[in-house]
């Protein structure tokens, strides 16, 4: 079993900030009235921003050829 680094914790970020996004612009579509939904995809916004982030300056670098 593999260790849990920072770049798994951004992928389970995003991806579930991405299902979640869409979980709740999904029930907005069909008329749910969610008082607390513009903070959630703000929050959820904001989680996709920074696990991207995350995954981009921890992912190992690979040497250059020369």
């Amino acid at each position: 079993m593999q260790d849990w680094d920072l770049v798994s914790i951004g992928l389970v970020l995003i991806g579930s900030s991405i299902t979640v996004a869409g979980t709740i612009i999904g029930f907005l579509l069909l008329g749910v009235r969610i008082s607390v939904a513009p903070f959630l995809l703000l929050t959820t916004a904001v989680l996709i921003v920074l696990s991207a982030a995350l995954i981009i300056f921890n992912m190992p670098r690979e040497s250059s050829p020369l």
